[in-house]
């Protein structure tokens, strides 16, 4: 799936660094050979020689495995390289000190810092040339449904104005493939086809740069099983449910923290709990950090959505919203089998039942275990209106569709950015 994203997202090659083996070797060379003299005996004589080993076995493997998170995550539409350069690099050297650190094995600190900051160095360099040097370029037919051209202007989109192939050796075509073309058009795909350039149907081009899957009925929709990566489910179950006992003992003095805070701020329980809908169908009650001050139960769908400066957040629960402190007790839901840590946000029960009378196969986003943090919440951001729902729920299926390790991790990024920041909070 990564594999045909990166086609989808093609760009001319003007670069030899493009190639991943290039860039994987350029940094051995210069992050894991070029720093050997830190090592200590081959720069100041008579200081008790290090094991090689150790050091350059990790930093080998540190710059390796950051290449390759950093190609994967950058993979996904709406990522911008630069972003995850310093994530995929420090996760990389984090697991290699890690393993170093259990092992107890002895090693150059001064080598592996050297090497992980000319690692960092290097990549930002790379990005900076392969940044100047390449175009995301799309040649493409007028009729149709081209919506997406107007929805990407990032992209250079050239229209073809005749039926001609380009002359571009490596062109890439899109155009609305559904739509009747007259036969010249029709011809003029199928010769560009049979001479090399890639040709897509603008509904694939158009989730790879927006994200988004609109699906119109379950017949239709490419995923071509309706079941999601079975084998990373149960996977992703064990890593949440590791996950969330490795951080518990440091989480729990955190949420009493938080808790006491409430308490002290305003009046009600410290608690906000909700009937929401679950993996399967399944109803089950979600909990957050109470935020708002408490009204009566909430029986319609409107009841359900946050507004804008809703004049019912505390002083405090803006900061914990903003942060997303409040979801911190959504781990015990996570515990339970309930939630995973990422995965589409489970909606209030008014909410989706109404979701469920208009849309058929609204029903189908229950496939995966609701997150507490997810692909909508990191790419759209809070939403308080039922038009923003319904595009909230094309980056549900966009997840659905490309469910992996990969995504999540790309997730998992970005929430850490989006806690900082605040993106979305109200």
């Amino acid at each position: 799936m990564l594999k045909m994203y990166a086609e989808l997202t093609h760009r001319p090659r003007n670069s030899l660094f493009e190639s991943m083996r290039v860039e994987l070797l350029l940094l051995l060379v210069l992050a894991v050979v070029a720093p050997a003299p830190l090592l200590g005996r081959y720069l100041l004589p008579g200081i008790a020689a290090r094991p090689v080993d150790y050091a350059v076995v990790a930093a080998a493997f540190g710059v390796s495995l950051g290449v390759v998170l950093l190609r994967r995550v950058s993979a996904f539409p709406g990522t911008t390289v630069f972003g995850y350069i310093i994530p995929s690099f420090v996760s990389s050297y984090g697991i290699a000190l890690a393993a170093l650190f259990l092992a107890r094995a002895d090693y150059s600190r001064l080598y592996l810092a050297a090497s992980f900051l000319i690692a960092l160095g290097v990549a930002f360099a790379l990005r900076f040339h392969l940044d100047k040097t390449t175009a995301l370029r799309f040649y493409y037919v007028t009729t149709g449904d081209m919506s997406v051209v107007d929805q990407t202007p990032e992209v250079e989109w050239i229209p073809l104005l005749s039926p001609e192939v380009p002359t571009l050796r490596r062109a890439v075509i899109v155009a609305d493939l559904r739509h009747d073309h007259p036969d010249a058009w029709e011809r003029m795909l199928a010769e560009a086809a049979i001479r090399g350039h890639l040709v897509y149907h603008v509904k694939q081009v158009a989730e790879s740069l927006t994200g988004r899957v609109a699906i119109e009925h379950l017949s239709e929709n490419s995923f071509g099983s309706l079941m999601p990566n079975l084998a990373y489910v149960k996977i992703k179950r064990v890593i949440d449910v590791v996950g969330t006992l490795f951080i518990l003992p440091v989480l729990l003095p955190v949420l009493g923290a938080i808790a006491l805070a409430i308490r002290l701020d305003s009046r009600g329980p410290v608690f906000f709990t909700q009937q929401r809908m679950g993996f399967r169908g399944e109803p089950f009650t979600v909990i957050k950090f109470r935020t708002m001050r408490p009204r009566e139960e909430m029986q319609r769908r409107d009841d359900c959505v946050t507004m804008h400066e809703d004049d019912r957040i505390t002083r405090l629960g803006r900061f914990l919203r903003r942060s997303r402190l409040d979801e911190l007790p959504q781990a015990f839901n996570v515990l339970r089998g309930e939630m995973s840590w990422i995965g589409p946000r489970p909606e209030a029960i008014p909410l989706s039942a109404w979701y469920e009378a208009e849309i058929p196969h609204y029903r189908y986003r229950h496939i995966v275990r609701p997150g507490i943090s997810g692909w909508a919440q990191v790419n759209q951001g809070h939403v308080a209106d039922l038009t923003s729902v319904n595009l909230k729920l094309h980056y549900d299926f966009f997840y659905i569709k490309n469910f992996s390790a990969w995504l999540d991790l790309l997730i998992l990024f970005r929430t850490v950015a989006t806690v900082i920041s605040g993106f979305g909070a109200k």
